[in-house]
């Protein structure tokens, strides 16, 4: 469960359930919650909050539910310590959060682990108007296939969100890592021992040779973008500048964009379609053999886009309604395209051999299917794996050698990116801090205290 808190990059919290049973209405409900043993996770001098989610025609009022529910816990405590003992309760920061799920007549409570949501990861110190949740960003990053193994570009690029993600997804950084807290730790039975080792654990990290390339027309964006990165302390893999989209005329080789331009919602431009049509003739023009992902509102502003999605998803983008779009950008025309035998959905699948189009019976398409490999999830999945193993590995060494910064505007400016990156970032903690910097790292006045982690193998001066 620690380290589910730490590494998992698309969940918004980590539940453990404990305790489930059925209920055909709230007095049986109250009751049934009065029958736990509550001193196993709550005590007099905790407080405690629940969140109800529920589908069932009996509880419909998720309020209700979290009135009784509470009513449950609070009369446990008054009929074993007394009418005037109880614990509180809290509706934010509580010690202790506890979340209800009915389904029908199934109800299931369960210890939230997380607290606060796992999309505030703790490295963004400033935003634009409208950033995108950290999680959607590492999600849509997940989705696109890009595990760090070529560039990645985002040109426009807001607070810089997909650029951190991007990041701690190529160089296998948990996302945890950056939090100041998680309700876990306010369990009884929390084992500090243990969590430190899973904190301080540096086993799934892995070297990161590409670059993230991003750029903001908005010099605001841009400066915001990169105290971000500075915070996250993954300024070495990017490379951030103010660039509006209309100067794009080369891109790095073998690429991926990903992207989420304004919808004109909350972020427009005079001219809307005008932009969308600068999406799309800069994917043809400048981003040629890329696989781009684009999210959007708007049926008519994609339309200007001028080119055939590979891939639609439905997605939901804070309360948006929104959809993902993939459109994969290949060399020449779209007839020839067609004429090799290759189509938007397969684009990298081999070109077709024999030209005539044959019906095939159910018979001969499953001899078919298990002679190419298509015997099953596994299979597709082995065949998927070698091909992405396959395709990685033919960009690495060209990439490399053509796009690592070495002297030029590039490499100054990364002297200057890098030298007031946060170091908290490196690792949360003091002495190696003393020894990397010669002095204790300098915090912002907080009302919380910030406890340093201690790791094993520094000697403590």
């Amino acid at each position: 469960m620690f380290k589910a808190n730490m590494c998992c990059r698309t969940a918004l919290r980590i539940l453990k359930p404990i305790y489930k049973f059925v209920a055909h209405d709230a007095d049986e409900l109250y009751e049934m919650v009065k029958e736990f043993d509550w001193t196993r996770v709550l005590s007099l001098d905790k407080t405690f909050s629940l969140d109800t989610v529920s589908n069932s025609d009996e509880f419909t009022h998720s309020r209700f539910v979290t009135y009784r529910v509470k009513d449950g816990i609070v009369d446990y405590f008054k009929d074993r310590f007394g009418p005037d003992k109880r614990p509180g309760v809290r509706l934010q920061d509580a010690d202790v959060m506890i979340n209800v799920h009915i389904a029908g007549d199934r109800v299931t409570l369960s210890l939230d682990s997380s607290g606060e949501s796992l999309h505030k990861r703790g490295y963004r110190v400033a935003q634009t108007e409208a950033p995108i949740n950290e999680v959607l960003a590492a999600g849509i990053i997940l989705k696109s296939g890009w595990r760090g193994d070529g560039p990645l570009v985002d040109p426009m690029c807001g607070s810089g969100t997909f650029l951190i993600e991007a990041a701690l997804i190529g160089a296998g950084i948990m996302p945890g890592i950056y939090r100041r807290r998680f309700a876990f730790e306010s369990w009884p039975d929390f084992d500090g021992e243990l969590f430190d080792s899973i904190y301080n654990d540096e086993s799934g990290e892995k070297e990161f040779t590409h670059k993230i390339y991003g750029a903001d027309i908005s010099p605001k964006a841009v400066a915001i973008a990169e105290k971000n990165i500075k915070q996250a302390g993954v300024a070495k893999y990017i490379d951030l500048k103010v660039k509006p989209l209309s100067q794009w005329e080369e891109a790095p080789a073998d690429g991926i964009l990903i992207t989420n331009p304004p919808y004109g919602e909350r972020i427009g431009s005079d001219d809307m379609e005008g932009l969308y049509r600068m999406i799309g003739s800069k994917l043809k023009h400048v981003f040629t053999g890329y696989h781009a992902w684009i999210i959007g509102f708007r049926e008519e502003y994609f339309n200007s886009i001028g080119l055939s999605p590979s891939v639609k998803e439905s997605l939901l983008n804070g309360a948006l309604e929104c959809e993902l779009r993939e459109y994969i950008i290949f060399d020449g025309d779209y007839d020839s395209f067609r004429k090799s035998g290759r189509s938007l959905r397969n684009h990298d699948e081999e070109p077709r051999r024999d030209k005539k189009p044959r019906r095939l019976s159910d018979e001969e398409w499953k001899r078919d299917a298990r002679k190419k490999g298509f015997g099953g999830k596994e299979a597709h999945s082995s065949r998927r794996r070698d091909f992405d193993s396959q395709r990685g590995a033919g960009k690495r060494s060209r990439l490399e050698e053509s796009y690592a910064p070495k002297k030029g505007r590039f490499a100054e400016r990364r002297e200057k990116f890098e030298a007031d990156e946060n170091p908290l970032a490196k690792r949360r903690n003091e002495a190696a801090l003393k020894s990397l910097t010669g002095k204790k790292p300098s915090l912002p006045p907080s009302a919380d205290d910030v406890v340093m982690r201690s790791r094993k193998g520094w000697k403590k001066k």
